[in-house]
């Protein structure tokens, strides 16, 4: 019994195997049709089995020499492997014809090669080899086209990867920058304690953000730790004026999705809502699973949107634009991305996606 895994792979996988099959089913199949045609058209002899057979085998040697003369005139210029194309067809044709009549005048005990016979064989010779050739160069042309095909989703899957990967990695300077910072300040005014925890922190945060691939998909839970990991960073910087909340559904912790997705959104808060007002604010941070698919809130008490101004990025210039294009890219349409802000109310985003339990190959391909 055949292995199912050999049986699901693509026919023309290994070129060479499926041209041997090819080749001996389509002449077996033409042995088939003209010991049938002559079956039908009087009555069958010994002789004519042979007959049919020696042209079948000729016909398939002459094929085999054509698939090696065709694959060299393949690498010529294109006039001169059309015109050497044609010119060995007709050859071949010629040749075909003239072993067939031969074999005919062999059947009938008077071996020689008489022109009519050979005339009498051109066409049918020639609309087989004809067929043959057709055969051939539509399917060589047919796995040059897939293997274009191929080679384009290859190419298509590492731009997609470099794009998640420059996106993710587009996010972490700035954060590192303003972490630095607060250390080297807590440094100069010789809080060595909190400058050792907050260091201690840090490098927690990059060690687990490093763990993971900036292409892959982490679940909801991996990706709360992380966020738990970098507030308590912040934490160091703006004591109680940072005010974090986290509401996560049970069924939803399963759920994957690009890792570092939510945390721009969490620093943009930080940064519009938390900083600019003395007594800080609130951030939260919901998930909730309804149905198949995943909601999920980032939200902050801050002054939100003010007349004149824009909210339109993370410090890094990446913004929503960033978090947009790591959703489309993981998710294509089947994904929600709302951000909305009542001025004096604060600012909000929603995320809906599909809830999906599996590493998602768009982004670790």
């Amino acid at each position: 019994m055949q292995n199912p895994d050999v049986l699901s792979r693509p026919f023309f996988e290994q070129k060479s195997r499926a041209f041997w099959m090819l080749q001996g089913a389509g002449w077996g199949g033409y042995l088939m049709l003209r010991a049938v045609s002559n079956f039908s058209n009087r009555t069958f002899s010994f002789e004519d089995l042979i007959r049919v057979t020696i042209e079948a085998i000729v016909g398939y040697c002459l094929t085999l020499l054509l698939s090696a003369l065709y694959g060299y005139f393949r690498r010529l210029p294109r006039i001169t492997g059309i015109l050497a194309t044609v010119a060995t067809l007709a050859g071949a044709t010629i040749v075909y014809a003239v072993l067939t009549a031969f074999t005919v005048s062999v059947m009938r005990g008077d071996p020689g090669i008489e022109i009519p016979l050979v005339l009498g064989s051109l066409f049918l010779n020639f609309t087989v080899l004809a067929g043959w050739s057709a055969l051939y160069f539509g399917i060589n042309f047919y796995l040059i086209v897939e293997d274009q095909i191929d080679r384009m989703e290859m190419l298509e899957n590492q731009a997609s990867s470099a794009q998640l990967a420059m996106l993710r990695y587009q996010l972490n300077p700035h954060f590192l920058f303003n972490t630095l910072n607060s250390i080297s300040t807590l440094v100069l005014l010789k809080q060595t304690d909190r400058a050792n925890a907050m260091l201690a922190r840090l490098s927690n945060f990059l060690r687990y953000t490093l763990a993971n691939e900036p292409t892959a998909h982490v679940t909801l839970a991996q990706e709360v730790e992380t966020l738990k990991l970098y507030l308590e960073i912040e934490k160091m910087r703006f004591d109680e004026r940072l005010k974090p909340t986290f509401d996560i559904d049970p069924r939803a912790v399963k759920a994957r999705l690009p890792s570092l997705l939510l945390q721009p959104l969490v620093e943009n808060a930080i940064k519009y809502a938390v900083t600019p007002q003395e007594e800080g604010a609130e951030i939260a941070v919901a998930a909730r699973l309804i149905g198949e698919r995943v909601q999920i809130t980032v939200s902050d008490t801050g002054p939100g949107l003010i007349e004149g101004k824009n909210r339109p990025s993370l410090s890094t210039g990446v913004g929503l634009t960033n978090i947009r294009e790591r959703l489309a890219q993981a998710f294509g349409p089947d994904h929600r991305f709302d951000a909305r802000s009542v001025p004096g109310r604060g600012f909000r985003v929603d995320i809906e996606i599909p809830f999906q339990v599996e590493e998602q190959a768009r982004e670790a391909a």
